[in-house]
């Protein structure tokens, strides 16, 4: 074969997907450093990104969850996983009921009372059936963990953990566990009004206290076996010596599956495993290599599903929204997020600039993905799967916009408030932010 027609053959896919592929490393390694004085945020470059793909001709990027539900299901998942137990790993805070209040009135107030508002705006304004607009409630009510890590705690024992920051953190650690049983009444709701079978006690007993309740012990359980073979296992051989962040992941995976094997909500699993872990030995500096590891893996599976959300937008994922749609996300975000926070923060020790920025910044995301594409894989009426996914779509591309563009001039603001410089890469922070052992 002549030379000129070796140089004109197109290249190989597989090359260019190894190629596309080493480009998106380098971008997650670059553009945190990039993007960090300015009102732009690493997920809407992303968006960006995948909306031009998507665009390009005879390219064919269309990742629709319609088409691929089971894969959107799973991705999505696991990049969820993966951001619950970098965050649990990095909260300095020890975990009780009096140090963790601000979180359990997240929610156990906000949660449900969000829940409830969305559910009876998507039943009445937005004219969903009953049960598709609990599912959206459930969906859309809880906080993300994967998109929220401009307003998360920094790395163990950082020193960045004021009270903002560890609410809107372990705020996201918790609540993608505790909404799982308002997606699971909204299926047996769906399921009930076709088989007209009693349903409220399975619900209870099963969804509610068994799936919880056995999540949260296995995760307890999980926690504690990594930090005594990681930490204090009496001999040469212990997990700490290798110095391998991949440690993490490895808990990840195992605190999941065996929970999820247990039929239990892995989520809360994973979280709760996550700070027994970092509490078998709070300071030793092997949490740091383990959370470094699991935030890169984070953010290389955060950018590629947000390149297929970009594809999918550019392909038409907004196309089924009706113009009442659009008002009730601006709702979603701009009223009922922040009325449910100012309620749940109700009384708790906080200044009302510290209680405003928890409650604006509910951020939606990967785990309002996750959980649409579990109910609608679980429900047998998929009549209203294309708006649906268009609203959540919709959120969450607005909550991106609109926390991107401010994360960066409030958390500065709230940081100069508190007597720290947000442009001193080696500043020593103030008390207050020295970690566990100021």
């Amino acid at each position: 074969m002549p030379m000129f027609e070796h140089l004109t053959e197109p290249p190989d896919p597989y090359i260019l997907v190894l190629m596309s592929f080493g480009v998106l490393i380098a971008l997650v390694a670059w553009l945190p450093l990039v993007l960090r004085r300015l009102p732009l945020s690493l997920p809407i470059v992303c968006i960006l990104i995948g909306v031009g793909l998507g665009l390009v001709p005879g390219l064919r990027f269309d990742p629709s969850p319609l088409e691929y539900p089971a894969i959107a299901e799973r991705f999505s998942e696991f990049v969820v996983i993966i951001a619950l137990m970098g965050a649990g790993l990095k909260i300095d805070r020890v975990l009780g009921l009096r140090s963790w209040m601000i979180t359990w009135r997240l929610i156990f107030l906000t949660l449900p009372l969000g829940i409830a508002l969305i559910a009876l705006l998507a039943g009445t304004w937005l004219a969903l059936p009953w049960t598709m607009a609990l599912l959206l409630g459930a969906v859309l009510a809880p906080t993300d963990p994967v998109l929220a890590s401009d307003v998360q705690v920094g790395p163990p024992k950082s020193g960045e953990e004021d009270e903002v920051r560890f609410a809107l953190t372990s705020e996201a650690g918790i609540n993608d566990g505790a909404a799982f049983p308002f997606v699971h009444l909204a299926i047996v709701l769906s399921a009930a009004t076709v088989t007209q079978e009693p349903w409220f006690w399975d619900w209870l007993s099963y969804n509610v206290f068994w799936e919880i309740g056995v999540g949260v012990l296995g995760g307890y359980l999980i926690g504690k076996l990594f930090g005594w073979i990681t930490f204090h296992i009496p001999a040469e051989s212990k997990l700490a010596q290798t110095g391998d962040g991949l440690i993490a992941l490895s808990a990840t995976l195992i605190s999941y599956g065996f929970t999820e094997t247990l039929h239990s909500y892995g989520f809360l699993s994973v979280f709760v495993t996550a700070l027994t872990f970092r509490q078998a030995h709070r300071d030793h500096d092997f949490h740091t290599d383990m959370h470094d590891l699991t935030e890169q893996v984070e953010r290389i599976a955060m950018m590629i599903l947000l390149l297929f959300f970009g594809g999918t937008l550019a392909n038409g994922l907004l196309s089924a929204l009706r113009p009442v749609d659009f008002a009730g996300a601006l709702l979603i975000l701009l009223v009922i997020r922040p009325v449910t926070g100012m309620i749940g923060l109700g009384g708790v020790n906080a200044t009302l600039g510290e209680r405003l920025t928890i409650s604006f910044f509910g951020i939606r995301g990967i785990g309002s993905f996750y959980y649409l594409a579990y109910g609608l894989n679980h429900i047998d009426d998929l009549t209203h799967a294309p708006r649906l996914w268009a609203i959540v779509g919709l959120v969450v591309l607005l909550s991106i916009i609109m926390h991107g563009l401010t994360v960066t001039p409030i958390m500065r603001q709230l940081d100069i408030t508190h007597g720290r410089d947000p442009d001193a890469d080696d500043a020593v922070p103030p008390p207050g932010f020295q970690g566990p052992a100021a």
